[in-house]
C-alpha cells in the first residue's frame, strides 16, 4: 500500500462574498456566501487530492464560524488543533470580479479570531508524523505576534527534519512591502520550497532575472524555487538547474485561490516522487482548473480531474 503523505498549515480563514454580477463592488446588488483563506485554500485543495491535511486555527464562536468548521470538516480535514473563541468575530471579506476573471479583495477582519492564536498553543505533538509543513505570507501579515508563532513552527520543523514550503502571498492592504520583507528576511532561511509568484519575487528583492533568482536561492539556501506566471505557465530552480512548463490553456472565470491550488498541487506532486517537469505540469494544472469555476476553492480538484487534464482526457458526465 503507497503511504499517505501528511501535510499541515496554519493561518485565518474567512467568510467570502462573491458578486452576483462582474463589475466594481459599488454596482453589485448581491452576494453568495462562500467560504476562503490562503492556508484553508491550501488544505482543502491537498485534502482532495489525497493528502491528509492538518489545520491549525481559531474561529469566531458564531453562525459563520461554523460554516467555516463544517465546510472544511466535511472537505476531510484534520481539524483537531481548529478551537472556536467567543467576542472575536469569523473575518469576512468581499470579492470584486471584472469581466476577465481578475479582481479585487476588500477584507473585513479586524479582530480576527487568529489573534488569539499563541506561540505556546504550538506543540511538538501537533506535528506527529507530519511530512510537511505550510505557510504563507497572509498569516504573518495578520499580527506582528503570528511572526513569532510561525518561528516556533519553523523551530520544531527544523528538529523533526520536517520539509518547508512558504508563498509570501502578499497583501498589501494588511501590511507594507516593507514590514512583510523585513519577516520574510527571518522566515526564508528556514524555507525548503518557496512558492512566490513572478511579480511577488521581482517586489522582495526588486529584480525577477533568473540570475538574481539563483543569488537569492543560494543566499537563503532554498532547495525548490518555484516561480509562478499564471497564464505563462511556471518555472522551477533546482539544483542549479532552471526547468520550465507552459500553463493550460483553459477561459479563466475567477483567479482567486489560483496560486493556493498551485501549491497544493505542486505539495503533492513533490511527496510523490515526481521529476521537476512532471511537478510543474501537475501544479499547472490544478492552478488552471481552480480559475475555470467561481469561489476560492470550488473549483480545487480532485486528483482523478487534473490526471484528466494532463492526459487531455474528457471527463464521462453519463
Amino acid at each position: 500500500m503507497s503511504k499517505t503523505y501528511q501535510v499541515f498549515t496554519l493561518g485565518d480563514a474567512l467568510i467570502t462574498f462573491n458578486p452576483s454580477e462582474t463589475g466594481p463592488l459599488r454596482y453589485v446588488p448581491a452576494f453568495s456566501r462562500k467560504v476562503g483563506g490562503a492556508e484553508l485554500n491550501f488544505a482543502i485543495g491537498c485534502a482532495r487530492l489525497g493528502l491528509h491535511t492538518k489545520w491549525a486555527s481559531r474561529l469566531g464562536g458564531d453562525e459563520f464560524g461554523r460554516v467555516i468548521y463544517n465546510f472544511a470538516r466535511g472537505e476531510g480535514v484534520d481539524m483537531e488543533q481548529v478551537k472556536f473563541v467567543e467576542n472575536y468575530p469569523t473575518s469576512l471579506n468581499f470579492k470584486e470580479i471584472r469581466e476577465d476573471g481578475s479582481g479585487k479583495t476588500f477584507y473585513y477582519r479586524y479582530q480576527s479570531p487568529i489573534l488569539t492564536l499563541e506561540p505556546e498553543d504550538i506543540t511538538e505533538t501537533m506535528f506527529a508524523d507530519t511530512d510537511l509543513i505550510h505557510l504563507t505570507g497572509v498569516f504573518l501579515a495578520i499580527d506582528p505576534k503570528n511572526l513569532a508563532i510561525a518561528k516556533r513552527v519553523l523551530a520544531i520543523a527544523k528538529d523533526k527534519g520536517i520539509k518547508v514550503s512558504f508563498d509570501p502571498n502578499i497583501r498589501l492592504k494588511l501590511w507594507t512591502l516593507e514590514q512583510a520583507n523585513a519577516a520574510y528576511q527571518e522566515i526564508f532561511p528556514s524555507v525548503d520550497i518557496l512558492l512566490t509568484g513572478l511579480d511577488e519575487i521581482d517586489m522582495i528583492i526588486g529584480d525577477s532575472s533568473e540570475s538574481a533568482l539563483e543569488k537569492f536561492a543560494a543566499e537563503f539556501n532554498i532547495e525548490q524555487l518555484v516561480i509562478k506566471d499564471g497564464g505563462n505557465g511556471a518555472r522551477l530552480y533546482r539544483d542549479e538547474t532552471w526547468y520550465t512548463k507552459e500553463a493550460f490553456k483553459v477561459t479563466p472565470i475567477d483567479t482567486v485561490g489560483a496560486g493556493d491550488g498551485f501549491d497544493a498541487g505542486y505539495v503533492y506532486a513533490m511527496l510523490h516522487g515526481y521529476s521537476p517537469e512532471e511537478a510543474l505540469e501537475f501544479a499547472n494544472g490544478v492552478g488552471a482548473l481552480v480559475t475555470t469555476v467561481s469561489g476560492d476553492n470550488e473549483g480545487l480538484p480532485y486528483l482523478e480531474e487534473v490526471q484528466a487534464l494532463i492526459r487531455n482526457e474528457k471527463i464521462i458526465e453519463r
